[in-house]
């Protein structure tokens, strides 16, 4: 019989500290700074490391050795989702799902999600229902966005979070302090023009709310077919097999930091809602006030691109002439969501098609710097694409027929070709590119305007469509 060989792969390398990690890191980044370069911020009181190593769980505790369907809860409910092929959630549901889709962060979900079940336990206790009937009989419904990681942990974060503020109601039996979670795919970041991408999307949310261990899950069909939408957590089950694992993200350094992060900054949260009055007095004050602003925010952040919204301020489906309009939530017509002032901008492009028998048509004018030209032309394909205009390219504009023209050239080449072009055609000229040395001179040659990154999308779109009589 041959000799057993013991393999111990970890022994053939040498250790290496964090120290020395965060030294090569810093080195490679030639002077930048590690925490602008490197640190993401998702959201408020939680930072994210560009790396995890086991000295980040530490402080983590025994919670993260339970084992799944035991207190705290953090690894799950210890079996498999269900599949609902509609959504239909509890009448009396605790309905996270609705913050989500109004701009809400994972950390207000969970915070605000634990105040609003605390508040129902306390007032049935106080009317003589047991902790145990008044803890387990709730259900709290969640949207799943398309953040992988981050709405992982926050489905685990709120069962520990939860678990902690039924605990200290003094429930006879550990399981009352499990969440009963239902989840859905999230509303705010789908788009009526492109069903294709929000079937990517909602099967990222699907896989992120399974691995976080939903007990029941929706995936909504939103301009895409219903069987579809049911396939995607078929596959999950029958191809893919994630259900046969008991809390897939348990041990990964990432996740289980992340979770943590965002149960304590979600406890902080609720603690202080508490502090305040409590969820009646932050839902008829602090809570509306925060949405709002958050709603502000990210329509911001989409219109000026600092969040890509694929298909719909980024890589625009180009033949997709009008919205989908077939398997929608029954109260997506009227919800928020980020894409709604874009599709507006389509909308009313598609209507004057409609009623002129044209649509309106952008010249992409390259010259020069072959490199240059082909990244400007790129960027204005997209931009004026997500409005719905008509794109053409080319280095000639003789009998272009187009409405407007962009140049898309280097920055030194800029000025005579506005010199020629604008001297030469009868429409609105524009530039690819803020060249604020040039800028004076390229106004003095007729250009009328400036397209580049730092353009607010809606506001660029919405005058020019103006300017068009559109």
């Amino acid at each position: 019989m041959p000799e057993e060989i013991s393999l111990r792969l970890r022994d053939q390398f040498s250790s290496v500290s964090t120290s020395q990690w965060d030294a090569l890191i810093r080195a490679d980044l030639k002077g930048a700074d590690y925490d602008r370069t490197l640190l993401w911020r998702p959201d408020e009181g939680v930072t994210v490391k560009p790396y995890y190593r086991a000295e980040d769980l530490a402080d983590l505790g025994d919670a993260r050795f339970a084992a799944p369907g035991a207190f705290p809860f953090l690894r799950g409910p210890g079996v498999p989702w269900v599949i609902d092929d509609t959504f239909d959630p509890p009448g009396d549901a605790i309905r996270a799902d609705a913050w989500h889709d109004e701009g809400a962060t994972p950390v207000e979900e969970i915070a605000w999600a634990v105040a609003a079940g605390v508040d129902r336990v306390a007032d049935r206790t106080a009317q003589g229902t047991s902790v145990d009937e008044a803890a387990s009989s709730l259900t709290f419904v969640f949207a799943v966005g398309s953040l992988f990681f981050v709405e992982i942990a926050k489905l685990r974060a709120l069962r520990v979070a939860w678990a902690q503020a039924v605990a200290a109601f003094g429930p006879a039996n550990p399981d009352s302090a499990r969440a009963r979670l239902y989840v859905r795919t999230a509303r705010i970041n789908k788009s009526l023009y492109d069903p294709d991408t929000n079937l990517l999307r909602a099967t990222t949310e699907a896989l992120s709310a399974a691995i976080g261990g939903c007990d029941r899950l929706a995936v909504e069909a939103f301009g895409f077919d219903q069987h579809l939408a049911v396939n995607v957590q078929r596959i999950l089950k029958e191809e893919s097999f994630i259900d046969a694992v008991a809390d897939p993200a348990g041990g990964s350094y990432y996740v289980e930091a992340l979770t943590d992060a965002l149960a304590r900054a979600g406890w902080a949260q609720f603690q202080q809602v508490e502090a305040d009055g409590g969820f009646a007095a932050a839902l008829a004050g602090t809570i509306a006030t925060r949405l709002a602003a958050s709603r502000a925010a990210r329509e911001a952040a989409v219109s000026s691109r600092r969040q890509t919204l694929v298909g719909v301020n980024n890589y625009p489906d180009l033949s997709r002439k009008a919205p989908a309009s077939a398997h929608l939530p029954a109260d997506a017509a009227g919800a928020w969501r980020l894409a709604v002032p874009l599709e507006a901008i389509r909308n009313r492009t598609l209507q004057h098609v409609q009623a002129t028998g044209r649509c309106p048509r952008v010249l992409l004018l390259t010259r020069g710097d072959v490199q240059m030209r082909a990244a400007r032309a790129n960027f204005c394909r997209n931009f004026f694409g997500c409005g719905g205009f008509g794109i053409e390219q080319s280095d000639d504009y003789a009998d272009h027929g187009a409405d407007l023209i962009v140049l898309c050239s280097s920055d030194p080449e800029s000025v005579p070709l506005a010199e020629e072009v604008c001297a030469a055609v009868q429409v609105p000229v524009l530039v690819a590119g803020n060249p604020r040395d040039q800028a004076d001179a390229l106004t003095s040659a007729g250009v009328k305007g400036f397209v580049h990154a730092g353009s607010d999308m809606v506001q660029t779109l919405t005058f020019w469509q103006d300017a068009l009589d559109m």
